[in-house]
């Protein structure tokens, strides 16, 4: 017997661990600490609650929300709200109840990632920001695999089906737009495993000196909201 699609979406959660890698969450940290992001915060796509508990040791936010298709983590501070609910759909959440919004490596998991910009700019007070991270279809190591493999690196047979969305940096940029967002602007990780050979990064052969879009395995977007 098929799966269901509820089976199917879980089942395809469960596969990525939950989790992310140690240099999207490094990213998206120091992004808000240099944005000083601050207030009502939404995890979209919590996991295993290990951002989360970074976000909580931060001090910074006044509430703090983790939304995701797996279950409560049972170890999560009780101070942390959770909200079980597949990110495919409106999560059950007021409009307009968070100032900041984070998604690190949710949209590639995601059906309509149009959908999901408007459900930000939903819950999202006028002038709070998102902060979304997605693997970087534009480095060099996916090029070339889209090139000889026919498809970007990390939406292969071995990713499938956790990863079934892939966009580009001018994909974001309009999909956010569309949902009424300003002031859009990209980081990069600056980690990115070279072609073949992934787990020798850019980085470490070059002393540091070949970062940015082309030579990161992950890209991260900031966007506001913008005031009614």
């Amino acid at each position: 017997m098929s799966k269901s699609l509820n089976e199917w979406r879980f089942a395809a959660a469960l596969a990525t661990g939950g989790t992310s890698s140690k240099a999207v969450y490094d990213m998206t940290m120091g992004w808000l600490t240099r944005l000083n992001c601050g207030g009502d915060l939404l995890e979209f796509g919590a996991g295993t609650g290990n951002l989360l508990r970074s976000l909580k040791a931060l001090g910074r936010f006044s509430s703090i929300t983790g939304v995701d298709i797996l279950k409560r983590p049972n170890d999560l501070s009780s101070s942390i709200k959770w909200v079980e609910a597949d990110l495919n759909y409106p999560v059950a959440l007021p409009d307009k109840s968070f100032d900041t919004i984070i998604s690190t490596e949710v949209i590639e998991h995601l059906e309509n990632p149009r959908a999901m910009a408007r459900e930000f700019s939903r819950l999202l007070r006028a002038g709070g920001r998102i902060l979304i991270t997605t693997p970087n279809q534009e480095s060099w190591r996916s090029l070339l695999s889209l090139v000889i493999r026919g498809h970007f690196v990390w939406f292969l047979d071995s990713n499938y089906p956790a990863h079934i969305t892939a966009l580009v940096q001018k994909d974001l940029e309009r999909i956010l737009k569309e949902a009424g967002f300003l002031a859009i602007e990209f980081g990069f990780s600056n980690r990115g495993g070279i072609p073949g050979r992934p787990r020798t990064t850019w980085q470490s052969v070059s002393w540091n000196l070949l970062m940015g879009r082309r030579f990161s395995d992950n890209i991260l977007v900031i966007a506001v909201k913008q005031g009614n």
